[in-house]
C-alpha cells in the first residue's frame, strides 16, 4: 500500500530540520506576495535554505504562489518562477491560471499543484486542471469524506487532504482591521503577523473566537477549532490519498513539531498495520487533545459535517 505524503507547514527556516525529523515528508513554504495564509514568510534566500535543508534529509519543498494576482503583480510571476526553477523547488501551488501560463513559458518542468482553498469540490475539475498541466490537486476543506473518497477514485491526477489545522472562512483583499483602524485616527501595523496572531473576532453568543490577521494579500478570518482527522485516516489511507497536510498558520514550532510527530505515527500505523492504527487511534486523539491550546478545540470540520460555519 501506497503511504501517503505527510506534508506542514514550518513558521521559519528553523523548522525545517525539526520538522524533518519529526516525520514530515514535505513543507510548503512561500511569501505573501505570491502566496496565500502562510505559517511563515519566507523570503528568496530563506526559500533557498529551505530547499537545500530539506533536500539533504530527502524531503520536498513546495512554494506557494496561490495568491491573488491583479495586473500589477502578473509581470513578477515569470521571474519568481524562474528563481524557484534554478532554486530546484519540488512544486509550485497555484490557482490563477496566470502562475500555469507563466510557469509553461519560463519553468515547463516544473510540477505545479492546482489549489484554489474552494473550488476543488468534484473529480471532473482536478481533472481538467491535470489536463492543463497540474500534478495534484488539493481539495476544498468543506467536502465530506464521502467525497473526497469518490473524488480520489476519479482523479487523474495527486489528490492532497488537510487533516488538521484551522482553515480559512473568509478573506478580503481589502484590508479591513487597517481602514476600521485608520478611520478611527490609530495606528495599526499589519506587516509583521507576529503581531497580529491574538487578533479575534469574538461570537458571544455561541462564545467562538474567531483568529484574524492582514498581510499583503488582505483580511483573514479562519475557523474557531481546528481540524483534527488523526483518529480517521485509515479510509483514505486505503483509497490512496496521495497527501496529508497538516496546517500550521498562527501556530508555533513548539506546537506543530509534536502533532507531526502524532501524524506520522498514524500514518505509519495505518499503512502498515491498520489493526493496530484501530487499536491506537483513541489514545493518538487523545495525545492530539493534550497538546492542543485551550481556546481552540478540536473537531473533525466538515469531514461528518460536525463544523457548520
Amino acid at each position: 500500500m501506497k503511504k501517503p505524503e505527510l506534508l506542514v507547514t514550518p513558521t521559519s527556516v528553523d523548522d525545517i530540520l525539526p520538522l524533518a525529523e519529526a516525520g514530515a515528508d514535505a513543507f510548503v513554504v512561500g511569501e505573501q506576495n505570491f502566496g496565500l495564509r502562510l505559517a511563515g514568510e519566507f523570503k528568496r534566500e530563506d526559500v533557498k535554505t529551505a530547499i537545500e535543508l530539506a533536500h539533504s534529509r530527502g524531503k520536498k519543498v513546495y512554494v506557494a504562489m496561490n495568491a491573488i494576482f491583479h495586473n500589477e503583480k502578473v509581470g513578477l510571476l515569470a521571474d519568481y518562477i524562474s528563481f524557484l526553477n534554478e532554486a530546484g523547488a519540488d512544486a509550485i501551488i497555484f490557482g490563477d491560471p496566470a502562475v500555469l501560463m507563466a510557469a509553461r513559458e519560463t519553468a515547463p518542468g516544473i510540477k505545479l499543484h492546482w489549489n484554489t482553498e474552494t473550488t476543488a469540490t468534484n473529480w471532473y475539475t482536478c481533472n481538467y486542471w491535470g489536463r492543463k498541466g497540474a500534478k495534484r490537486a488539493v481539495l476544498a476543506r468543506e467536502i465530506n469524506m464521502d467525497a473526497i473518497i469518490e473524488i480520489k477514485e476519479q482523479a487523474e491526477v495527486e489528490i492532497e487532504v488537510q487533516v488538521h489545522g484551522m482553515t480559512a472562512m473568509f478573506q478580503s483583499k481589502r484590508s479591513l482591521l487597517g481602514n476600521y483602524f485608520e478611520y478611527q485616527g490609530k495606528a495599526m501595523e499589519v506587516e509583521n503577523r507576529a503581531k497580529n496572531k491574538n487578533m479575534f473576532l469574538h461570537d458571544k453568543e455561541r462564545d467562538n473566537k474567531y483568529p484574524i490577521f492582514q498581510d499583503n494579500n488582505g483580511t483573514h478570518i479562519m475557523s474557531p477549532n481546528d481540524i483534527c482527522i488523526i483518529d480517521e485516516l485509515q479510509e483514505m489511507v486505503d483509497a490512496g490519498v496521495d497527501s496529508f497536510k497538516i496546517d500550521g498558520i498562527l501556530k508555533s514550532p513548539e506546537y506543530i513539531v509534536p502533532v507531526t510527530e502524532l501524524y506520522r505515527k498514524a500514518i505509519d500505523l495505518a499503512s502498515e498495520n491498520p489493526e493496530q492504527y484501530e487499536e491506537e487511534k483513541d489514545s493518538l486523539l487523545e495525545e492530539a487533545e493534550s497538546i492542543q491550546p485551550g481556546n481552540r478545540p478540536l473537531d473533525t470540520g466538515f469531514f461528518f459535517k460536525e463544523t457548520v460555519y
